[in-house]
C-alpha cells in the first residue's frame, strides 16, 4: 500500500455519505469556534456594561405612587382629555443644591408648576404656568414626616410642596381645576443646570437689558446662548423686568421653556451616545416622576409619544388671576376666566381667547 505522506498521485476527493453533511477540516473548526467564542466575549462585556449603565441611570430616578398617596380623591378621567403633565421646578437648598441657591431660605419649594397639556393626537401642546405666589385651598394631604395634613384655605401655593411634598401639589392642582393630572415630573436646581450644560447651552433673545442683582443674571438687549447657571438665574429673575414680582418671571421661565425643548429635539442624540448618555445622567440623578415614568423604558416610550409635539407651536398661558384684596402681595385664581381654562383642558377643546388674559397683568 502506498504511504499517504508521499503519495504524490491524483487525490480522491471525499465524499460525505447520503444524508450527511461533510465535516470541515479540524483547523478550519477550531477557527470558528474561536470566532465564535470570542463573538460571545463581546456580547457579554458588552451587555454587562449596557446593563451596568442602564441599572445606574434607572436607579437615579425617583418614583412616586400617585394612586396609594392621592387615593380615589381625585378628577374622573375623561375618554377624550388627552394627557396632563405637571412639571415641577423645585427650589432645594440641599445636596448638589446648596451652591445655586440665593439668600437665606431652609427647605424646598416648587419655584417653578407648569400644566402641560397635550390634546389627543398629540401635534401640539398647552403650558399653563401657576403663579407660586397664589392662593390656594390645600387640600387633606399626608405630611412629609407622615402625619396627617389638615386641609387649609388661603396658603401659599408654593408652600404645599414643602409641607407635604409632590403628591400634595398633584392634589391641589387636580382639586383647584378639575383636570386630572396623567403624570408628574420634577427635577430640582442641580439637575436643570446639569442637563443645560450637557446639552451645550441654550439659545434665547431678550428684547430688553435684564440686571438683576437677586438673580445674578445680567444680560443686554438681543440673543445670548446661555450655560446652566445662566438659564436658572434666567428662569429665577423677577427684579430685573416688569414690576418685579413672581408674573413677570413668568414670562422668562414659559419662553426658555420652548427654547430648552427645541434645543432638545434638535439635537442628534441617536448620532452621539456619549452626549445622550451625560444628558440622560444629568437628568435622572436630580428627576423625580410619578411611578408611571419611573423609568427609563417607561420614560423614554412617553417622550416617543410626544415626539409629534413641535416645540414652536407650544402655546403659554399663565393661570388668570387677580391681586387680593387682603394682601396685595399675593394673586388669587380671576373667574370666570381660571374656571374657563380648566375646562377647556378637561374637555380636550379650545382654550376660549377670554381665559387666557389676566387681570393681574392688565390683560
Amino acid at each position: 500500500m502506498t504511504d499517504a505522506l508521499t503519495d504524490t498521485g491524483p487525490r480522491r476527493s471525499r465524499r460525505a455519505p447520503a444524508g450527511r453533511r461533510a465535516k470541515p477540516p479540524r483547523r478550519r473548526r477550531r477557527v470558528w469556534r474561536w470566532i465564535a467564542l470570542s463573538l460571545v466575549l463581546l456580547v457579554l462585556a458588552a451587555g454587562g456594561v449596557g446593563y451596568w449603565l442602564y441599572n445606574d441611570l434607572n436607579g437615579n430616578i425617583k418614583g412616586v405612587d400617585l394612586e396609594k398617596a392621592i387615593g380615589d380623591d381625585r378628577p374622573r378621567k375623561l375618554p377624550t382629555s388627552g394627557q396632563n403633565l405637571l412639571v415641577l421646578g423645585s427650589d432645594s437648598r440641599s445636596g448638589a443644591n446648596a451652591s445655586l441657591g440665593t439668600g437665606n431660605v431652609s427647605g424646598a419649594r416648587s419655584d417653578t408648576a407648569l400644566v402641560i397639556h397635550i390634546p389627543e393626537g398629540r401635534k401640539k401642546a398647552v403650558a399653563v404656568s401657576i403663579p407660586r405666589d397664589t392662593l390656594v385651598t390645600r387640600p387633606e394631604c399626608t405630611g412629609k414626616d407622615g402625619s396627617a395634613l389638615p386641609s387649609a384655605k388661603r396658603v401659599m401655593f408654593n408652600s404645599v410642596y414643602s409641607l407635604a411634598g409632590p403628591a400634595c401639589v398633584v392634589k391641589t392642582v387636580e382639586q383647584m381645576s378639575g383636570v386630572r393630572m396623567d403624570h408628574f415630573v420634577e427635577i430640582d436646581f442641580a439637575g436643570f443646570k446639569g442637563l443645560v450644560d450637557a446639552i451645550g447651552g441654550v439659545t434665547v433673545t431678550v428684547d430688553q437689558d435684564i440686571h438683576d442683582k437677586s438673580s445674578g443674571l445680567d444680560l443686554s438687549a438681543g440673543t445670548h446662548r446661555l450655560d446652566g447657571t445662566q438659564s436658572l438665574q434666567f428662569v429665577r429673575t423677577r427684579h430685573g423686568i416688569g414690576d418685579g414680582s413672581d408674573l413677570g418671571r413668568i414670562g422668562l421661565q414659559q419662553q426658555f421653556l420652548i427654547a430648552l425643548l427645541s434645543e432638545i429635539k434638535k439635537q442628534d442624540l441617536l448620532g452621539s451616545p456619549t452626549k445622550a448618555f451625560r444628558i440622560a445622567d444629568k437628568l435622572t440623578e436630580s428627576l423625580t416622576t410619578d411611578s408611571g415614568l419611573a423609568s427609563l423604558t417607561k420614560l423614554a416610550d412617553f417622550g416617543r409619544s410626544m415626539n409629534g409635539v413641535d416645540p414652536s407651536t407650544m402655546e403659554t398661558i399663565m393661570l388668570p388671576v387677580r391681586y387680593d384684596t387682603q394682601d396685595p402681595n399675593r394673586v388669587v385664581a380671576a373667574q370666570p376666566q381660571a374656571g374657563q381654562l380648566w375646562q377647556a383642558l378637561r374637555k380636550d377643546q379650545e382654550i376660549p381667547e377670554s381665559a387666557k388674559k389676566s387681570p393681574a397683568t392688565g390683560g
